[in-house]
């Protein structure tokens, strides 16, 4: 049976990226799920090979030599862009890093844009060596917004017990609450639908979020933002026949989803959905991107620069960020170059 390609992007040289990556590709099920494609730089998964002691073998490709890809177990097929520095250090800022982290996911986005890989999986990168470079986006979600040419997509984190779609994500918590508006958080809750449907998730049952403790409790707390800002996008959902509720306090909210009452929460900022997931586990979260025009999925961690380099680095948020690529994407076609 053919098998997906999986673009993995290497992400930040100095951080763990290289460590996951090698130790995810040694793991013969993770060849079973897919055909993993790596784009980055084949010397530094060597070097990163040589610190896990993991033996696998890296072929250093060209993205138009494709088809020479192997595909096989203890085996790395690589993008090699060769634009990382034999002697760049691990753990530290680095502005080359940066840009090399911004070159492997524009590679990717271009192969998953013409259908030669059937989806992104991304390793971490570092927002500040991002920004050294030049590319001023806050992260990875609105860096591939950019690169497809999608106007507004949505974060959304899944452990095993919890899935959570954040409203707005990388910026602070006033300017969150100023660009929180009923258009917003109903296309919010409309991504969000759409995926799990998609996903096999019939009338999914969708819990919002309130801003304020208590969800404002009646106006108690705040200023009427529940009232204003998220009350009407549920309103108009629920003319649509979905199974949506709110705006509920966020505490208990988390704790009824995680005991299985609802399929997704929608947060309405960053620390309010990421908290709630990584409490849960941070080794088994991964981050989706909803809305693009290709599948994307990433770990739920940093590039963790405290312990690059020493291999301790954990793998197993990238090997379900692999599985949950191979789940979301798009079915096989005769002939499509995405498939092997």
């Amino acid at each position: 049976m053919a098998k997906p390609i999986i673009a993995i992007t290497m992400g930040d040289a100095a951080g763990v990226g290289p460590e996951i990556i090698v130790k995810s590709l040694s793991h013969p099920e993770v060849h079973d799920l897919c055909c993993p494609l790596v784009i980055g730089d084949a010397q530094r998964l060597r070097s990163a090979a040589e610190i896990t002691q993991v033996r696998i073998e890296v072929r250093s490709l060209s993205d138009s030599s494709l088809q020479i890809a192997r595909f096989e177990p203890h085996t790395i097929d690589c993008v090699d862009l060769h634009n990382i520095s034999a002697d760049l250090a691990w753990g530290r800022l680095a502005r080359d890093a940066g840009e090399a982290a911004y070159r492997y996911l524009e590679v990717a986005a271009r192969l998953a844009l013409q259908g030669e890989v059937a989806a992104i999986c991304t390793a971490p990168l570092n927002k500040e060596a991002l920004h050294a470079a030049g590319h001023k986006f806050p992260g990875h979600t609105e860096l591939l917004a950019y690169l497809t040419g999608t106007p507004e997509v949505s974060m959304m984190l899944t452990t095993p017990k919890l899935k959570v779609l954040h409203v707005t994500t990388h910026i602070g918590l006033i300017d969150a609450i100023r660009r929180i508006e009923p258009g917003l958080v109903e296309r919010t809750i409309a991504r969000g639908h759409d995926a799990l449907e998609k996903a096999g998730i019939s009338n999914p049952r969708i819990g919002v979020c309130g801003i304020n403790p208590h969800a404002g409790e009646n106006g108690l707390f705040g200023y009427g933002e529940e009232e204003e800002k998220i009350v009407p996008a549920i309103t108009t959902c629920r003319k649509l026949g979905w199974n949506v509720e709110g705006p509920l306090p966020a505490d208990t909210l988390f704790f009824r989803a995680q005991r299985g009452e609802f399929d997704l929460v929608i947060a309405m900022y960053h620390d309010q959905g990421h908290g709630p997931v990584k409490v849960l586990g941070i080794e088994s979260g991964v981050n989706i991107t909803i809305g693009l025009p290709v599948v994307r999925t990433s770990v739920d961690h940093g590039t963790a620069f405290d312990i690059a380099g020493t291999g301790k680095a954990d793998e197993r948020s990238l090997i379900e960020a692999i599985r949950q690529a191979v789940q979301l994407a798009p079915e096989w076609k005769s002939g499509s170059l995405a498939y092997r």
